[in-house]
Formats: C-alpha cells, sequence, structure tokens
C-alpha cells in the first residue's frame, strides 16, 4: 500500500501535466495527497517544513540563472542578433543543408545561453522557409529543433549555462565543466545519430514523393532578406557567456576561498562557497552577455527592453516555480516509507552510474521535466550517489555528468512543457509530428549509457 501511494502520487502529477494543468498548484496536492493517505497529523508539519522548505531553497539557488538566462535571450532577440546568427549559418552551410544548418542555429544559441523556448521561436520562422523551399516534410521541424536544443547543448556538453547542468554542481560540489570528455562522446553520440536519423526520414520522404505539406496551421510570413547586424558582432555576445563562465568557474574560488565570512551590522555571515561557485559564475558571465548586448545594440533592445524584459522576467517566474514545485514534491516523497520500497527496487541496480542514470532519467519522464525530474533524484538519492562514488572510486564530476544527461534523456515525453510548446509554435499535432521527436528522445537516453561505457573502458572523463 505504501508503494502505491507513491506510484499514485507520481502517476496523478504525470497526468495533470500531460493535461496541462499548472504544476506549481498540483505538485503540492499531489505530494500532500500522498502525505494524507499515510498519515493525515503529518500533512501540516511536511507542507511547512518539507515542501515549502525545498522549494523556496530552490528558487533562492536558481531564480537568478533562471531570470538571467530569460533576459539574455530576450535581448539575444530584440536585437536582431538571434536572425543574424540564423542567417550567417545559413549562408555558410547553404539552404540545400536545411535540417543541418537548423540543428546547428539551434545548438549555437543554447550553448551560448538562450533559453530553448527563446530558441524555439526565434529559429521556427527560418526553419520553416528553408523546409518549404527544399520541400521536406514540415513534420519534420520540431524533431529537428528538439535535436539541436533538446539534447546535447542542453546537458552533455561541457560548460554548457542551461540550468540541467548547473543543478547537480550544488549536490556534487562539481563545476558545469564536469566530465568534459564524457559529455564530449555523448554529444558527438546524440548529434551523429539524430542527424543520421532525421536525414534518413527526409530521403524516405523524398521517395515517395512527400513534400512540404499543405493547408498546415501556424505558417509563418515567408522571410524578408533586410539589414541585420554583423553576424561577428551577433554571436560575440553568446562567446563571452561561454568565455566568462570557464573563467569565473577558476576565478570565484580562489577570489573567496572555501568558505567565506563577513560581519555586516553586527550579523555574521558565512558562506560556503563550493555549493554556489558555479551558480555564481554562470550568473556573471550571462550579466556580462547582456551587458554586451546592449554595447552593441542598444537603441533596438531599449526601444522594446521595457516589455520585453517583464515577458522574460514572467517566464522565468513560471519556469523556476514549476521546477521547484517539482523540487518539494520530490522532497515530501522521499520522506514516504512507499519512497524506500522504490530507493530499495533502484538500489537493486548494482552499478552506481547506471543506479543514478535509470534513477534521473525515470523520475524526468515521470514529471516531464529535466530539471524537475533530475532535482527530484538528487534530493532524495544524492547522499546515496556521493557514498557510491566514493566506495567505487568515481569522480564525483561523473556522476555530475551522467546526472545531468540522464534529465535528458526521457523528460520529452508528450507531457513535457517543452514539447507542447514547440508542437504549438510549429501548428503540428503528436500525432504528426511526435514520433520523430521520441526518437531523438531514445537517442538522448541511450547516449547516457553510451558515456557510461566508454568511461568504464577507458577510465577517461
Amino acid at each position: 500500500m505504501d508503494l502505491l501511494i507513491v506510484l499514485g502520487a507520481l502517476i496523478f502529477l504525470m497526468f495533470v501535466a500531460y493535461r496541462g494543468y499548472s504544476v506549481i498548484l498540483f505538485a503540492p496536492i499531489a505530494a500532500l495527497g500522498a502525505v494524507l493517505l499515510t498519515d493525515p497529523s503529518l500533512v501540516p508539519p511536511l507542507f511547512s517544513s518539507v515542501f515549502m522548505e525545498k522549494m523556496v531553497g530552490f528558487v533562492k539557488n536558481y531564480f537568478p540563472v533562471f531570470m538571467l538566462g530569460a533576459v539574455f535571450g530576450k535581448v539575444i532577440e530584440l536585437s536582431g542578433f538571434s536572425k543574424s546568427i540564423v542567417a550567417a549559418v545559413i549562408g555558410v552551410l547553404g539552404r540545400e543543408r536545411a535540417v543541418l544548418s537548423i540543428i546547428v542555429v539551434c545548438a549555437i544559441l543554447t550553448y551560448g545561453g538562450v533559453s530553448l523556448f527563446v530558441v524555439v521561436f526565434a529559429v521556427y520562422p527560418f526553419a520553416a522557409e528553408m523546409f518549404r523551399q527544399g520541400d521536406i516534410p514540415k513534420r519534420l521541424i520540431p524533431c529537428t529543433i528538439a535535436l539541436g536544443a533538446f539534447s546535447f547543448t542542453m546537458d552533455a556538453l561541457p560548460g554548457t549555462p542551461q540550468i540541467q547542468n548547473i543543478i547537480p554542481t550544488t549536490f556534487f560540489n562539481t563545476t558545469t565543466w564536469a566530465a568534459p570528455v564524457l559529455g564530449l562522446v555523448g554529444s558527438v553520440f546524440v548529434f551523429g545519430v539524430g542527424l543520421a536519423y532525421i536525414e534518413n526520414r527526409r530521403r524516405a520522404a523524398q521517395k515517395r514523393g512527400e513534400g512540404y505539406g499543405t493547408e498546415l496551421l501556424n505558417e509563418p510570413e515567408p522571410f524578408e532578406e533586410k539589414a541585420l547586424p554583423n553576424p561577428w558582432i551577433a554571436i560575440a555576445p553568446l562567446v563571452v557567456v561561454g568565455v566568462a563562465n570557464f573563467i569565473l568557474t577558476h576565478l570565484v574560488p580562489r577570489a573567496y576561498g572555501a568558505k567565506h565570512e563577513v560581519t555586516l551590522g553586527g550579523h555574521s555571515i558565512v558562506t560556503q562557497i563550493g555549493p554556489v561557485a558555479a551558480i555564481w559564475a554562470v550568473e556573471g558571465a550571462l550579466l556580462l552577455g547582456i551587458v554586451m548586448v546592449f554595447v552593441f545594440a542598444w537603441r533596438p533592445v531599449l526601444a522594446k527592453f521595457a516589455d520585453g524584459s517583464k515577458a522574460a522576467v514572467a517566464g522565468a517566474l513560471l519556469a523556476s516555480l514549476n521546477t521547484a514545485s517539482e523540487y518539494g514534491f520530490g522532497g515530501v516523497i522521499a520522506l514516504l516509507p512507499g519512497f524506500a520500497a522504490v530507493s530499495a527496487a533502484l538500489r537493486a541496480i548494482p552499478n552506481p552510474l547506471v543506479n543514478e542514470a535509470v534513477t534521473v532519467t525515470v523520475l524526468a519522464g515521470i514529471t516531464g521535466s529535466a530539471s524537475g525530474g533530475m532535482s527530484i533524484a538528487l534530493a532524495a538519492m544524492s547522499n546515496e550517489f556521493i557514498a557510491a562514488a566514493k566506495e567505487a572510486n568515481i569522480p564525483l564530476e561523473v556522476f555530475h555528468r551522467i546526472a545531468a544527461m540522464a534529465s535528458g534523456g526521457m523528460d520529452t515525453l508528450p507531457h513535457n512543457g517543452a514539447v507542447i510548446t514547440l508542437l504549438a509554435v510549429t501548428g503540428l499535432t503528436h500525432r504528426q509530428a511526435y514520433k520523430d521527436v521520441f526518437v531523438i528522445t531514445l537517442t538522448k537516453t541511450a547516449a547516457v549509457f553510451v558515456a557510461i561505457a566508454f568511461f568504464y573502458l577507458t577510465g577517461i572523463y
């Protein structure tokens, strides 16, 4: 019965997310419903002392990253830099390589710090135009964007400033550059297999005589060639974010040491630097990127910044609170007797890295959120993973990279928010386009185990 209560809470949360209801509202309902069925007297204390503590703690740690990432993406959009980057990549790779061009553009933008939701809106008009000119089925646009924006640049490439690569730093005391070789191995696998699959689907459609399609929804206006910012200037803020993140990752611990203490107004403020160093580095890098956009394009950005920044902050609030609610949900569920049975079943997987990968990707799939599923898994089991790492003599950097990559495995199931947004923006349905998106999901999941196998075969990470 205890196990059924926990599974019921997870299934309920997945169901309401799939139906489009707010996770912020229903995550506490799901968690406290499970507590009610276990011990009604524990509902108020667990809500105040566990759910809210976990939720507020997540917001305290990560909301600035969500907000700065959203604002950076918005100013990149307002400045016209995103269009310039897209046009430049298309010019280099050629319009005949539509699939490759869109993947590369999405990868550049997301690895440069632009939110994947912003990337979907920025790239879709160009993808539609290129696929229309190449007579490639429109139904392949979602899987192409998903491969470029939702996969290797989100969690595998070392140093990526996306939240999925930041969350493990606070649990394992690592940096966003953890296990770079494993990240590159996984990235090459996802990129190579994903591109080969989409190109195979394109050629098969071409043989059948299937074109772009007719009577389609949400078709963008044909792209008008007009003066765009210099592409080298446009890409400069993205490069600055990457370089600054790398430099600050090393400078922050040197500047502040392992622990920083200061007395202000009679109060002693002590900060443990290890868990926040990577977060500070990413925040500093995004701030520098935003400033650089203003330096190069202050007129077009300033003209629309008031409304644009409001939209960016609103989106950041919603995204961070969604994930924070799932984090609070995980904190409550992890204390229930039924979760002990789940943990015992997962512990039956003898290999610690496989154990972590399965745990994270299963919870990411259930919640429909990479960051949410990983937060739940690490909140509940990070201490066990750390103990297993010490026992097996595996560096925590490896656990960081495997957790990040696993979070981007089964997260893109049909109820995933990014998938729903992507299909809505492109005007397609799950029936039309999700099958190919799911293949990218399977490819991402397989890449985690390829990275694990590579580590055990070579010892290189």
